[in-house]
């Protein structure tokens, strides 16, 4: 009897010992295979993944981890602290128009169940699942409807936060729900933004799918940014308008301005350092830009009439005297949503071949816009 006993202890000893060796061996392999994003990182096992993010909004001082695992999933003591969501999910809310694109890229917007102010929302597909009472309304951002999520069970919510105010978000996790956190929207480089499309490619089992998806757009926007790497001729161009006494426009280093430059255009402020946006007079910009060959997104103007009845100092512009001003506020979803806002994040490629067409047009001769448009 004893040494049927002590044999146990050794096999028990045996066997733990191989456990905590395959745990560390799993440590140790993991790779990240995000390569844009600077807020992501994803880091893919045979049976589970690590999601990290790290810059959900700009002012956040942690990281947020995350296991995903698939069921019977064995998870390393290590990383048994995380929160964790069995995969592929089932059903998801989400928090920012943003997040639509990629779940119709991946074919799974009907697993969306709640939606905070559906208005927002201008693509069709996903439109008509609100109209027949597939997504629910679920208040506003800032203070979602808890009773309904909780009534609802999702099995995930996409958190959405510009200023680390969270106070929702922790009261539903406190209660059971999951919230993930998704900082795509402080991403700077262009396909850094498009890259998360990836973290819903892991909460649904569809990594390859995800990843196909990314690297057609990353070919796009690759393609379409050589055409113009070598051109002479750089378009000057301003942005922005003027709100409540003061112009705002893109920093240097900005989402926004990235593509101008690699779109083969002079933006007069790309050499300002930040990433956010400049407050500037009025005089200020229009010392600098009056000469401007192009005006690319002039807030939520439309038409040159709107324009001039807003400031009719707009005129002296150059941009304005040739009608070489060009907006994104024009094409709007069923509900008034601006496309531009919801899609482009998204669809890098499409804004850079936009603005291609814009300052080089023989470059790409047969393209049609699809976000821009010039000033009617």
């Amino acid at each position: 009897m004893k040494k049927y006993i002590l044999l146990l202890l050794i096999s028990f000893f045996f066997i733990s010992c191989q456990q905590k060796e395959k745990n560390k061996k799993e440590i140790q392999s993991q790779e990240n295979y995000i390569r844009y994003a600077s807020g992501l990182s994803i880091q893919k096992q045979d049976d589970f993944s690590i999601v990290t993010v790290s810059n959900p909004w700009p002012t956040s001082d942690k990281n947020y981890t995350y296991v995903l695992y698939k069921e019977n999933a064995i998870i390393p003591d290590s990383l048994q602290k995380y929160a964790s969501i069995q995969v592929p999910i089932q059903s998801i809310v989400v928090t920012s128009t943003t997040h639509i694109p990629a779940l119709e890229l991946l074919g799974v917007e009907d697993k969306l169940i709640a939606f905070p102010n559906t208005d927002y929302i201008s693509s069709e597909k996903t439109r008509t699942l609100i109209e027949t009472g597939k997504i629910r309304e679920i208040g506003t951002n800032q203070s979602l409807n808890t009773e309904v999520l909780l009534d609802m069970q999702p099995d995930v919510i996409i958190g959405f936060g510009v200023d680390g105010e969270k106070k929702t978000y922790d009261n539903l996790q406190q209660n059971g729900l999951k919230i993930l956190y998704n900082g795509d929207w402080t991403e700077q480089h262009p396909l850094g933004r498009a890259e998360w499309i990836q973290l819903f490619g892991a909460l649904f089992g569809l990594e390859e799918k995800a990843d196909q998806v990314f690297k057609t757009i990353e070919k796009d926007y690759i393609q379409a940014k050589e055409l113009v790497q070598n051109v002479s001729n750089k378009p000057t161009i301003f942005s922005g308008s003027v709100y409540q006494d003061q112009w705002y426009l893109p920093q240097g280093k900005s989402w926004a301005a990235q593509f101008l430059d690699n779109a083969g255009g002079n933006y007069l402020w790309a050499a300002t350092e930040g990433t956010g946006s400049l407050s500037l007079s009025f005089e200020t910009v229009f010392e600098t830009a009056q000469n401007a060959d192009f005006w690319i997104g002039p807030g939520q103007f439309t038409s040159f009439e709107q324009l001039e009845k807003a400031n009719p100092n707009y005129k002296h512009f150059k941009a304005v005297q040739n009608k070489n001003v060009y907006s994104f506020s024009s094409k709007k979803g069923k509900t008034g949503g601006i496309i531009y806002y919801e899609l482009a994040s998204n669809r890098p490629d499409l804004v850079l071949k936009d603005l291609i067409k814009i300052l080089h047009p023989d470059v790409m001769k047969d393209y049609e816009l699809y976000f821009f448009e010039k000033l009617k």
